[in-house]
């Protein structure tokens, strides 16, 4: 299975997605040591969804982000963030891209320790010069939960808090579109749940759309669409997943690939 383009139900409105891929493929390296991580990869992230990106270790899982969000290149296909063609663009504007209509939550927070919380959530509308829209950003961090830690430094929070500002960060601008590369990954339960329930939120409430890297099917479930990979192509999809029939599947994935 390698085109996963949703069809509508009849009579609904056609609504650009947020993001797509089309015959997407990436190549590493040249002759012997050249690999295929993604092959001709299809792929559609519906706006106002939140959808999980699932595969065995080397499936191209976050690849595919990588080339989606504009921090790699595509060798061939397409990839786009609404109308915009990722190709179509020079360094500087995709850099200008990612910062006004893409966020990130990274595995690692990327905080600054130096700057507060209200200060690293602000930072990238200060970079390009624009003031964040107060009635916006209030309603980002009660969503989030931080309205009462936004003078304390990174040092001064625990995980679970520092990965909220990374996440009121990625969603202070207004993105088209947010990508969570294992968001809970540096995490424990408690606080990876709470991550997980903000962007679920971040969807359901504040209309957002979420694609998130992950190789945990508690966390996947949180999810309205799964989307499997494997060996580079897309293998499977899951509506409304639980835990359980996520790890169904991976562990058939992960059975067929040892068959190989």
């Amino acid at each position: 299975m390698s085109q996963m383009f949703p069809t509508p139900a009849p009579g609904s409105p056609v609504t650009e997605p947020a993001a797509r891929a089309t015959g997407l493929t990436k190549v590493y390296g040249k002759g012997e040591t050249r690999v295929t991580a993604l092959d001709s990869v299809f792929v559609e992230f519906a706006r106002g969804r939140f959808t999980a990106v699932m595969g065995p270790s080397g499936s191209g899982k976050s690849t595919l982000m990588h080339c989606m969000a504009g921090l790699d290149r595509v060798t061939s296909g397409s990839a786009r963030i609404g109308g915009t063609e990722l190709a179509s663009l020079s360094d500087k504007q995709l850099t200008t891209l990612r910062r006004d209509k893409v966020g990130f939550v990274f595995q690692g927070f990327n905080l600054l320790p130096t700057l507060t919380a209200l200060e690293n959530i602000t930072l990238p509308l200060r970079l390009a010069g624009r003031k964040p829209d107060p009635a916006w950003l209030e309603t980002v961090v009660t969503t989030v939960g931080l309205a009462g830690r936004l003078a304390h430094r990174p040092t001064e929070l625990s995980g679970g808090q520092q990965q909220r500002v990374a996440a009121a960060r990625a969603l202070v601008s207004r993105p088209e579109i947010v990508f969570a590369d294992e968001p809970t990954g540096n995490l424990d339960s408690r606080s990876g749940a709470e991550i997980l329930g903000f962007l679920g939120d971040s969807v359901r409430e504040l209309g957002q759309t979420v694609v998130m890297v992950t190789h945990d099917p508690v966390a996947a479930a949180h999810a309205d669409r799964v989307v499997f990979l494997a060996d580079g192509q897309l293998v499977d999809e899951l509506h409304e997943p639980t835990a359980d029939a996520v790890l169904d599947r991976m562990l058939r994935f992960e059975a067929q690939s040892r068959t190989r």
